[in-house]
């Protein structure tokens, strides 16, 4: 029989989950499934009105849709999302999970991008060449296969020169998973591990796999809707503020959590073997949107407070991690992106013609020689679940929003919709008229690539701190060895980690699959270096 850390049966644990995003509702779904704890003794609190926290998608064809980002997916990797999803049943195709329905989906509509970069002269740039020198080849092995000890807190350009920056891998790699030159080199070098079977085909996006609809749509509202029937309650629009807590044994043991509601204050006992799951902080947190003739106002985290509560659970405990290496320095963090909501086809038969690549079938289109470093992408329609025939949605976003535009005199985290627009069209070389019927809105987030900041082992906590005997971490910020951040899985792979810990669950949590041990995944790496 399951039992909790404490030997209560699990029918009679309950659990808290402090924040709606995929963390915590991956962990709910896990204690269900894997533990047997009751739906009904699971609540979620979560701060906003809907749930999803980062895998957002919002509005409609009058008012314009608007998604802060989207998701690479692999089904080579992504052990522990797909677990999940194999059990999770899709809301439109009776019988098949949402993992069946990704799966018959990617059959379809296979990924092949064949305009992956765009010069400025508008021209499709060949990409079978990674453009390194044999410098370039010397200094990315001797980064590959340092030791994480050896990285430490160093940057990617402690490792390698600035000719590196300017080679279409870098173009082609960075505007994928979304890496700064001054980001953590261990992120880089796991990323490069991780992904190695991505390596060899990163010019066409091969190895990405896409959801029907934008995340929101296809993962959180099935998976929302297997944990209502379950008799998980959702808590909308309170906030966590504090734990209240008591030390036994060495052990941090919540006793209490303080919820702000209304704009009032309540308190929730946490009994002495209940368990609380915290999502500590978050990559979208602070962003704001604009619209067609308003730029995104810039917060901060003290607009939102979405920092303070790990801050103040970090302080004067090393295990619980040290927020600071993630959060001081926006100017490294953010980026800007956008979604456009379009009412005729001008575009997207514009960019059919030029791109070669049907919606839905080509990924990242980068525009290389771009100050922003803007790129965009027209997922197959309908995006979203609730969007008319006549009405398509594409996506984009740029890695240097603070730099003054080619075409719009203006850095872009200072834009309207309407000037992103006009960059973008002057990029490809469309008249103005391709956009005429288009809602564009701009969204700033200053900590959406925090996790890459350069930052100690220590800096980031367990899923379960050695020192905590019934509070959890599950987000981005939390140490998962040989995972990487920025991903769906990260955040499932610490939920499912953290339950079945506290729950001594006898089930293994799926190991990671060691792509960068394959022979022959690092046989087609080392010809693509050499091309």
């Amino acid at each position: 029989m399951l039992t909790s850390a404490s030997n209560r049966a699990p029918s009679s644990v309950k659990a808290y989950l402090l924040g709606g995003g995929i963390g915590s509702m991956a962990a709910a779904a896990f204690m269900i499934r894997d533990a047997k704890v009751p739906g009904a003794n699971i609540t979620i609190f979560e701060a906003s009105p809907l749930m999803g926290g980062s895998l957002d998608g919002a509005g409609d064809a009058e008012r314009g849709y608007s998604l802060r980002g989207g998701r690479m997916l692999t089904t080579d990797n992504y052990e522990c999302t797909w677990d999940l999803f194999k059990t999770i049943p899709s809301l439109e195709h009776a019988g098949q999970s949402v993992f069946d329905e990704t799966l018959a989906f990617n059959e379809k509509y296979k990924a092949h991008s064949m305009a992956r970069l765009v010069n400025r002269q508008r021209a499709k740039m060949p990409v079978e060449s990674m453009g390194f020198s044999m410098h370039d080849r010397v200094e990315l092995l001797r980064l590959s296969n340092a030791s994480e000890e050896e990285l430490g807190t160093s940057t990617i350009t402690d490792w390698l020169s600035p000719a590196f920056f300017e080679t279409e891998f870098w173009f082609m790699w960075a505007t994928t998973f979304a890496f700064q030159p001054w980001h953590s080199a261990v992120e880089f070098k796991r990323y490069l591990h991780r992904f190695m079977l991505e390596f060899s085909r990163i010019e066409t996006l091969g190895g990405v796999k896409r959801t029907v609809y934008n995340q929101y749509d296809s993962f959180v509202r099935p998976l929302q809707a297997w944990l209502q029937a379950q008799g998980v309650q959702f808590v909308m629009d309170a906030k966590a503020t504090d734990l209240e807590h008591r030390e036994a044994g060495g052990k941090f043991v919540v006793t209490a959590i303080q919820l702000k509601r209304a704009g009032a204050i309540e308190r929730v006992e946490v009994g002495a073997d209940d368990l609380v799951f915290f999502q500590n902080a978050s990559m979208t947190d602070a962003s704001s949107l604009g619209s067609m003739h308003s730029a995104p106002p810039a917060l901060t985290k003290r607009d939102s407070g979405g920092w303070t509560l790990w801050e103040k659970l970090a302080q004067g405990r090393p295990e619980f991690g040290n927020p600071a290496a993630f959060n001081s320095s926006i100017a490294e963090s953010m980026w800007n992106s956008f979604t456009v909501t379009l009412k005729d086809t001008v575009f997207f038969d514009k960019m059919r013609a030029f791109s070669g690549n049907e919606p839905g079938t080509g990924g990242l289109v980068t525009f290389k020689d771009s100050n922003w470093l803007m790129s965009i992408v027209l997922a197959h329609q309908p995006h979203f679940a609730n969007q008319p025939a006549d009405v398509q949605v594409f996506w984009g976003y740029a890695l240097f929003p603070d730099r003054v535009g080619n075409f719009v005199a203006k850095p872009m985290a200072e834009c309207t919709g309407e000037e992103i627009l006009r960059e973008l069209c002057g990029h490809l070389r469309f008249d103005l008229d391709a956009v005429a019927q288009a809602n564009c809105i701009p969204c700033h987030m200053p900590y959406i690539t925090s996790m890459f900041m350069p930052r100690a082992l220590s800096d980031r906590p367990l899923p379960v701190p050695k020192s905590s005997k019934n509070l959890a971490f599950i987000s981005q910020f939390v140490e998962i060895a040989d995972d990487v951040v920025f991903t769906v899985e990260y955040s499932v792979r610490a939920a499912q980690m953290a339950v079945y810990e506290l729950l001594n669950v006898d089930r293994a949590v799926p190991a990671i699959i060691p792509h960068d041990h394959s022979v022959k995944a690092k046989f087609e790496a080392l010809l693509k270096a050499f091309k």
